[in-house]
Formats: structure tokens, sequence, C-alpha cells
């Protein structure tokens, strides 16, 4: 059983005075100790790509990675190389966090984004669309179709796609026109036919219309045109009396990270709104041009967007795959991952002749942890939400929100309680990257409906998932809390990878309340008694942790750390545990995207291990566990190991007391570290390696597979007993 002594997760007062004491001088650590963060995250989408070129994947599932790494690098310029140019550009550019100036990164940047761009391209003309059609859904050319089909499609083009056309031109009295961000355009060259004089015009492909437009066939293949293959072979309509000379596609991208500058006295909405107007006219950081553009063009483009000659990246067409996700309406299970249906908790099963069950009775019985999306977050932080806005026994819910939808029955539980008179807390964070605008529309929907919306604290955005219902119970009030790794959205839940803890116990829930109590005010200053809450308190707890494995494996005891992240990338906590494997400690780390730390460093890091782990579901749980001499703590929770997590952020974890609660998840923490898993290994020099096949070349445990059956297998013997 977790140590009762242990009150205040390993951070008593008197151990703080002296923190400092435990870090041992950096001399003892090699200078050049980590990864470039920046050439880190581009070796994840490179894992994302491998997914896109293994033959084993099904065809749909191989074309759908192809359209995550396309987007997931437009996100990457958009944030991270924007926020490097705007450094640069304003005079604030630091060392990174391997010593290297700003403008080198960037250089470095561009010759691995290259490389992976080309690769992209060429998985999609050379593996994925080959095999697609070896599957029977072809993207084809106009070149390739017959007279019928390019009537038809002729036809499709005057009725749905001429009307919403806006050719723009270019010439004295038409002055370049604005490109949006990650727009799909035309650069279309025409000569006046009267005149001889040539001209430049610009055609932006509309972006609400279908990317792949489907060719009308009797056969059984399913085929399908791009849609600028489509308007480009219909210029002439476009442009009548002049002669078309040539047209190029390429796309532009622009500085889309939001800053806002905040003062005690600004209203955040109103500011957000206005540097979302502001986005929309971010610099150019990256040109995508089609390889068979003619420098006549070219130049053309690069002078009048004022772009160099490194942010031009010359790609095979088309361009922009993320148009493949339009594939996903393709009805062809066959060519995708055989479906995984999540099933509801055993704790939260109904029982007896009761369609529904008591979440507030099951959570009372114990603490529920659940694991989704192998179980179904419907019938578990839905339900939680619901029956806490329909009891007239609840007085009170409060929630942190930072990404979900205005359609969702979370949202519309916060407005049934309020509506019901319950009093009702939501802590929106409107500067969610990406979603402000979504996030401002439902916060003033839960406003309108007399919903308590706060925005957090200046300075600071909340991360944590956190939810607590207050029930009177006898005369007395009972806190039921969830705390949760993921986003309190049902859309994400089937696709990311998230664990939840519920629980009845009173200290969390005197946690919780403290710490809504502080948020909806001015300061997080407290400590607390189950949580570690970043800014002030959670890198202090983790460094306690490791620090004691460290001293465990000094004193001859068993050691062992084990981490589960998005990213790892905060210095002290990776010299933290590289002085714990320096000790002795066994140290498994499990990341999915950037990883700074380093495995090959002798003497340093011989006891670190580091496995990722891609798939169906994008892994999104962070675990901390720990040995603790075979007293195991084990904590869940929002965090990732970064500066913005540890220190710009509302961030917690909770420890996990239960004990088939730590086993499960050391269980499931240990099946991805095993060498029978499909996994990617960092090894030397920042180089991931995939191993998905044994010596016979038979695929490794595939670990989403294997835990879902274990799921359903465990919650089939437990409702048994």
């Amino acid at each position: 059983m977790i140590d009762a002594a242990i009150t205040d997760a390993g951070l008593g007062d008197a151990e703080d005075d002296d923190f400092d004491a435990i870090e041992a001088p950096d001399s003892l650590l090699p200078d050049h100790r980590y990864h470039d963060r920046e050439i880190s995250w581009l070796a994840f989408n490179q894992r994302v790509l491998e997914l896109a070129e293994d033959p084993m994947i099904p065809e749909l599932e191989r074309s759908n990675f192809l359209a995550i790494f396309a987007s997931n690098l437009d996100e990457f310029f958009m944030v991270r190389v924007a926020g490097l140019k705007r450094r640069i550009v304003t005079g604030l550019a630091v060392p990174t966090n391997v010593g290297r100036a700003p403008s080198d990164v960037l250089a470095d940047i561009s010759r691995v984004a290259h490389a992976l761009q080309l690769r992209h391209a060429k998985a999609w003309t050379e593996l994925v669309r080959p095999a697609l059609a070896d599957a029977g859904i072809e993207i084809t050319e106009w070149d390739s179709l017959d007279d019928a089909e390019r009537a038809a499609l002729t036809e499709y083009f005057q009725l749905h796609v001429f009307p919403v056309l806006m050719p723009l031109a270019v010439d004295p009295a038409h002055p370049f026109p604005y490109i949006s961000g990650l727009s799909l355009n035309l650069a279309i060259r025409i000569r006046n036919a009267r005149t001889g004089r040539q001209e430049f015009a610009r055609l932006k492909v509309p972006p609400m219309l279908p990317r792949l437009v489907e060719v009308p066939s009797t056969s059984e293949i399913a085929r399908y045109l791009p849609l600028e293959d489509l308007i480009s072979n219909h210029l002439d309509d476009l442009f009548p009396g002049m002669e078309v000379l040539d047209h190029h596609a390429f796309r532009l991208t622009r500085n889309e990270d939001v800053v806002i500058e905040e003062d005690e006295s600004e209203n955040l909405i109103q500011a957000l709104e206005a540097e979302l107007l502001r986005r929309r006219f971010g610099p150019p950081i990256r040109l995508e041009i089609a390889d068979d553009m003619d420098d006549v063009t070219l130049d053309l483009l690069i002078k009048e967007l004022d772009i160099t000659d490194q942010e031009v990246y010359r790609l095979p067409s088309p361009l922009d795959l993320r148009g493949l996700f339009s594939l996903s309406k393709v009805n062809r299970p066959d060519l995708r991952y055989p479906p995984h249906l999540p099933t509801t908790p055993v704790a939260f099963q109904p029982t007896g002749s009761s369609n529904r069950a008591d979440v507030f009775a099951a959570i009372r019985k114990g603490d529920v942890l659940v694991h989704h999306p192998y179980e179904s977050f419907a019938t578990s932080v839905q339900a939680f939400l619901e029956q806490a806005a329909r009891d007239p026994h609840v007085l009170a819910i409060k929630q942190t929100l930072y990404r979900t939808s205005g359609d969702s029955p979370v949202v519309q539980a916060l407005i049934d309680a309020a509506e019901a008179g319950k009093q009702v807390l939501a802590l929106v964070e409107v500067k969610a990257r990406f979603d402000e605008a979504n996030n401002i529309v439902w916060a003033r929907k839960l406003e309108k409906a007399g919903v308590h919306v706060v925005y957090g604290l200046v300075g600071l955005k909340t991360h944590c998932k956190l939810a607590l219902v207050i029930r009177e119970e006898e005369g007395q009030l009972r806190h039921y809390s969830h705390v949760g790794t993921g986003n309190y959205n049902p859309k994400t839940s089937r696709i990311y990878e998230d664990f939840g803890l519920f629980t009845a116990d009173a200290q969390v829930g005197k946690d919780l309340t403290r710490l809504f109590n502080e948020l909806s005010g001015y300061a997080i200053e407290k400590k607390f008694k189950r949580l570690l809450v970043a800014p002030l308190h959670l890198r202090k707890g983790l460094l306690r942790h490791i620090d004691n494995e460290r001293k465990n494996a000094a004193a001859g005891k068993a050691a062992h750390i084990r981490i589960k992240v998005n990213s790892m990338v905060d210095e002290e906590i990776i010299d933290g545990l590289y002085r714990a494997s320096q000790a002795g400690v066994k140290v498994d780390i499990w990341v999915r995207g950037i990883c700074s730390i380093k495995t090959d460093l002798p003497g340093v890091s011989d006891n670190i291990t580091v496995r990722s782990v891609l798939g169906r579901y994008l892994e999104h749980s962070r675990i901390f566990a720990f040995d603790n001499d075979g007293d195991p703590q084990v904590f869940i929770g929002s965090a990732d190991m970064m500066h913005r997590n540890l220190d710009r952020r509302v961030e917690a974890l909770v420890r996990v007391t239960d004990e088939h609660h730590v086993s499960e998840l050391l269980d499931f923490f240990d099946l991805a570290m095993d060498d029978g898993t499909s996994t990617w290994h960092l090894g030397a020099d920042g180089v991931w390696e995939r191993h998905s096949v044994d010596a016979d070349g038979k695929p490794l445990v595939d670990l989403q597979d294997k835990t879902m059956s274990q799921i359903r297998r465990r919650r089939r013997s437990r409702s048994v007993r």
C-alpha cells in the first residue's frame, strides 16, 4: 500500500527549504547533453511518415498518415519556425536548448524539412498512391480520362466550381493580391491576344469544395481527380479572349503563432479576437511550389511575398496532401484498421434492471481509473457530468475546459446544470492554440446560460484537466473529482489515448476546491496533498522523486523511474534523470514527440532507455512512476516536460493510490518498453530506429491492439467476479 506518511506528494516544507542541495554541479555532466528540440520534432514527424511507408498497414490508414504528416508540418512552421523568425526579427533571439543561434537552427530546419517533404511526396507517388490503385481507389489525372468522363466533370465544373472562382489579375491597375495562409493557389501566365502583352493572375482553389472530385463511372474502381487539376484544365473559361501560357500550383504558410500581451486590466477575450484578426496577415515563412514552376513565375512570387530562397520548397504535384483526409469518407472498411469498440468500465456498468449506471455510487465504492479510447468517454466522463447536471442533490460543478466543441455534450451538461439552478464554474482556456475562435464562441454560450465563466490567470495557460462535483448527502457535502490526462472532448477521446481518475477521496476534493478557488481568483500559491501543481511545485516535486530514486540506488536499493510524456525537453528534469542514471537507476522514458534527452552519453545515460509508440491512436497520457523502494509513487496528469508546461501553465498531476490501478499503469508502461512490442528506439546521434518485426520478419506486438484485448479481458473477468 502507498505509504500513508507521505502526505504532501513528497514535498514537505522542510524539504523544500533545502531543495537546491540535491542538485549536483553541472560540471559533472557533459556540455552537449541535449538534442535540439526542433530537429527532434522533425524526427517525430518522420516516424509518422514511416507509418505511411509501411506496406503492412492498411492502405487508407497509410494515406491518412500522409495527411497527418502534412498537417503536423504546417503547424510546426506556423508556430515553431514562425517563433524563431519572430525572435530574430525583433532582436530577442537567444540560443536554443543546445546553445545554437536561431539563424543556424533555421538553416538546419530548412535542410531536414526539405528532405522530409521530398520523402513525403515520394511516399505518395511511389508507395501509397499505387497501393490504393491496386486496392481499387485511384487518384487520376485529367489526361487519363476518357471523353465521357471529361464531359461529366466539365458539367460539374460549370455548375459547382466556376461560380465560386475568383481570378485576380496582377498589372499596374491591380496590385499583387494577398495570399492567405495554407491556401492552395494557381499562378497563371496569360497573353493578351490583341496586344501580345503577358500578364500574371492568381487563382485560389476554393477550400470549401471537395479537394478530390469523384469521377463518374460504372466501374467498381473509385476514381478521384484533384480539384486543382479540374480547374487548371478549364482556365480558358476564366480568361476568355486570352491565351493561357502556363500555370503552376503554389501554397504559402504564414506565421500563425498567437502572441497576447496581457495586463491586469485588459479584457482577454477582446485581446484574443484582435490577435486572431492579425494572425490572418502574418508574415510568410514557407512557400511550396510545384516542381514544374518556371523561374519567371517563381521570381515574381519571391519578390512579391518577400520570401527567401531558403524558404522555398519545390515539390512534385499535388501540393498539400492534407487533401488525403477526404479519403476518410470512402466506404472501404477492408482498407482500414479493424474496428476497436470501446467498453464501458465495469464500475460504471448498469446494475439490475436500470438502463443507467449510478456513477456517484460507483465512485463511492472506490476510485475508478478509466483508459480512453479503449474505455468509453461517453459512459464515464460524459455520464459523470450529465448525472451531476440532473441530480437534485448536486449543488455545484467546477470544470476546466481547454479544447472541446460547441456541440459537445460536456458543454451541454454544464448549461443544463446552470439552468437547473446549480452553481457552475467553467474555467475556459481561450488561448488553446488553433482553437481560440471556437473557444470564444462556446464560452459566450456558457455565459448566456448562467455559467460562471472565468479565463484563468494572467500570464498562465490553464492546461490541467479537472472536474469537481459537490453533492449533498445526508446533511454533509461530498466531493466527487475527476483528474485526467486529456481534454474534455468527446470527439478526440475516440482517437487520443488518455487516462482519467474518478475519486470521492476527501483530500483530492479539498485539493481541487482550493485549486479552483485560486484559478478563479488571483494566484496559485499553496501546495496540495495528492496533487502536484505547476507552475510552483510540479517540477520540484518530480525532481524530489527522481533524486529519491538516485539516493535509493546509491544505497544499494532497487530503483526505477518510468515516465511517459508527449515531450521531454526540460533541462532540469533531464539533468535529474542523467544523475539518476549515473547512480545506477533504471530510467525508462516513453515519449511520443520531442525528446531532448540523449541515450549515447557514456557514463551518463547508460541506464536510460527511450521508446516511442505511434499508431492508430495518438498516445497522449502522461504517467510518472517511481519505484520508491517497493512502495510505488505513481502520478497521472496533464503536464509534459517542457518549459511552457512547468513554468507558464497551470498543470496538475494526481497521485494514484489504489494498488490495482498502480499495477495497471505499470503493466501498461512495461508493455511499451518490452522488446517484443513494436516501437521506435532512440539511438546514437538522435536517430530513431523502428522495431516492428522480429528476426523472422513476423510483426511484433501492437501495443494498442494488445491493450484493447487486455482491457476487454480484464473487464470481463472483473464483471464475472
